[in-house]
């Protein structure tokens, strides 16, 4: 196989195992396809159960193995010389026969998600995938009416910029907590790749709370091995005090050197508390650096948030950090339609004039 033809098929592996719409897999040409060393490749690494123990819904496999079935027959000329492979014609008729839910049944299902980063580093070839592996909804909101069961376009971006060699330099060696961290992708990422000390993952919700120790358990990192970095889980409700003398028992952690947050600014009436919450860390550091990524629904919102913070001393500022256009994008894949913005916050310390003696 022509190391062009492996590359395309290895864009399509990290696109199908982040469940991206079968329409939208960079597939080769149909003429490409149809060779039995591409559609071995194909079985072995997308749908093949005793080799892959995380694979995507037995309904999304079929959406796939329908549309690429249908590449390869339109582009058989000779069926003497060109057939779809036994292997993938028996997937096919397997999950044909198979009682599969309803699409709308199966959005609400959980179903294994892998997202891949690559890391900017002189030291680490970057061919190999950094994935993050998580069991979380598809579905906009859970039936347990919550959004933190599934992964937020702002958490994949502000992954790509932890993934950066600014980004790493942010976190490397520092105790991080992560605020509304939902399914936990960013937690995990620090934890696993990016060579943090500590990191604790927090939301308001307790039954997202325990998704996030699933999740951590999927990805290797609940192990008693103090070759790992520390990853742990805690309920943290914003607005409420965090004290000093307590933190460390209450987190597991010293105090936060860097806290992390992804689409936490979506609503106006949640601003109020979150900043609450940043006040108390800052109150623990002075010098804590604080990352938000934020994607821009409403104006208004942004406003509100900016407004909070410069009622509170922070300083805002934004992070020099392009999403990547969709067509060139390797892992993860995510629409650029909607504005992200990635803020850098930190607290704007008095100047010694200001001090009264």
């Amino acid at each position: 196989m022509d190391p062009e033809t492996q590359k395309r098929l290895e864009i399509v592996r990290r696109q199908y195992f982040q469940l991206v719409e079968p329409s939208q897999l960079r597939w080769s040409a149909g003429s490409v396809l149809k060779a039995p060393s591409v559609q071995s490749w194909i079985y072995d690494n997308l749908f093949n159960s005793d080799k892959i123990s995380s694979l995507p819904p037995d309904r999304y496999q079929l959406r796939v193995l329908k549309f690429l079935t249908a590449l390869v027959e339109r582009a058989i000329d000779d069926p003497e010389e060109d057939e779809i492979s036994d292997e993938l014609m028996s997937k096919l008729s397997s999950l044909l026969s198979s009682n599969l839910p309803s699409e709308s049944a199966s959005a609400q299902q959980k179903a294994y998600v892998t997202y891949s980063y690559s890391l900017q580093s002189a030291n680490q070839d970057d061919h190999h995938d950094r994935a993050v592996t998580l069991l979380e909804s598809r579905s906009v909101i859970s039936s347990a009416g919550t959004t933190g069961l599934r992964t937020w376009e702002a958490a994949l971006v502000l992954g790509e910029f932890l993934s950066s060699k600014e980004g790493q330099d942010m976190v490397q060696g520092k105790n991080v907590l992560e605020l509304g961290a939902g399914t936990g992708i960013l937690s995990i990422l620090c934890a696993k790749y990016l060579r943090v000390s500590h990191v604790v993952a927090t939301d308001g919700d307790e039954a997202v709370v325990d998704a996030i120790k699933t999740n951590i358990f999927l990805n290797g990192l609940d192990k008693d091995d103090s070759s790992l970095p520390i990853i742990s889980t805690a309920a943290l409700r914003w607005g409420s005090p965090v004290n000093r003398p307590s933190f460390e028992e209450d987190y597991g952690m010293p105090v936060p050197d860097v806290l992390l947050g992804a689409d936490v600014t979506y609503d106006k009436s949640v601003i109020p508390r979150l900043v609450s919450s940043l006040s108390w860390f800052f109150e623990l550091n002075p010098f804590l650096q604080v990352i938000i990524c934020a994607t821009v629904r409403n104006e208004q919102t942004v406003e509100t948030f900016q407004n909070a913070c410069n009622r509170n001393r922070f300083l805002l500022e934004d992070v020099d950090f392009a999403p990547m256009p969709e067509e060139l994008q390797t892992g993860p894949f995510y629409p650029t339609g909607t504005r992200i913005r990635i803020w850098r916050i930190t607290r704007t310390q008095p100047s010694p004039d200001s001090y009264s003696f």
